[in-house]
């Protein structure tokens, strides 16, 4: 059988071609000014790197903050369930999976058989999110891509203090001024996002195995900080982007509103 899966965020739309159980295409792109125009160009170029058509898919699925504006899909699943769904089917034994995506975080406790138990979110601001590294970069006039590899050079601790993206950034203005290194600002950046990722893992009382997923699970310096606060390490999809969207092609299978 062969879904798909949509996963329309706030930066980004993936999309995802299942058959049976493998992955045989995907596509992440911008989500830009218009979801529904994402979810087309992000689903057209899966299909292109799966060598399939439209006709080809059994059943669309759609998840993330606009699942709704997907016009082509027979169901809509929040993004809940399908990190969940598609973290499970990469690692089967995954207790809690850790979510950092454009514009929010989450953390997520599972059961033993794979479902939903609780979750924390954070998705009333910026800090924490990939939209707060953005943010940072920008003021450090770095690469967002760098950012990561900068934070391995660090060799001093920096406490960023403030958890609200505009102050924050305020506060990395500052550091600049007085001469901080980058490197040292950086790391005090991805400890600050793991900081708040503990406070969540805290409250649900998640434990381990854990599966990080989203975009910023590409930041090796967020990796190592959450690694670090935890005091475990965490497990990576290949491609952490899609989790969610390959939750929504598992999903299609079974249908119904989620």
């Amino acid at each position: 059988m062969i879904t798909a899966g949509i996963d329309i965020g706030s930066l980004t739309a993936d999309a995802v071609i299942l058959r049976d159980n493998a992955v045989i295409g995907y596509k992440v792109v911008p989500t830009g000014a218009s979801s529904e125009n994402a979810a087309r160009v992000a689903y057209d170029a899966a299909l292109e790197s799966a060598k399939m058509t439209e006709a080809d898919v059994e059943a669309v699925a759609a998840t993330g903050y606009g699942r709704s504006s997907v016009p082509f899909t027979q169901r809509t699943i929040t993004e809940i369930t399908c990190h969940a769904v598609g973290t499970r089917s990469l690692f089967r034994d995954a207790a809690s999976v850790v979510d950092i995506g454009g514009q929010d975080s989450k953390v997520i406790r599972l059961s033993a058989d794979g479902r939903v138990e609780d979750f924390a979110m954070n998705d009333k601001c910026a800090a924490g999110t990939g939209r707060f590294l953005e943010v940072m970069a920008a003021a450090l006039e770095t690469d967002l891509e760098l950012l990561g590899e900068l934070s391995a050079r660090s060799t001093e601790r920096i406490r960023i203090s403030s958890t609200c993206t505009v102050f924050a950034e305020s506060e990395v203005v500052a550091l600049v001024a007085r001469g901080v290194p980058k490197e040292d600002i950086i790391r005090g950046l991805h400890e600050a996002i793991a900081e708040r990722i503990y406070s969540m893992v805290r409250r649900l009382r998640a434990a381990e195995p854990f599966v990080m997923t989203g975009g910023v699970a590409k930041n090796k310096g967020v990796v190592r900080a959450i690694e670090s606060r935890l005091g475990t390490s965490l497990r990576l999809p290949e491609e952490p982007q899609i989790v969610g969207a390959l939750g929504a092609a598992i999903m299609a299978r079974s249908g119904g509103e989620r």
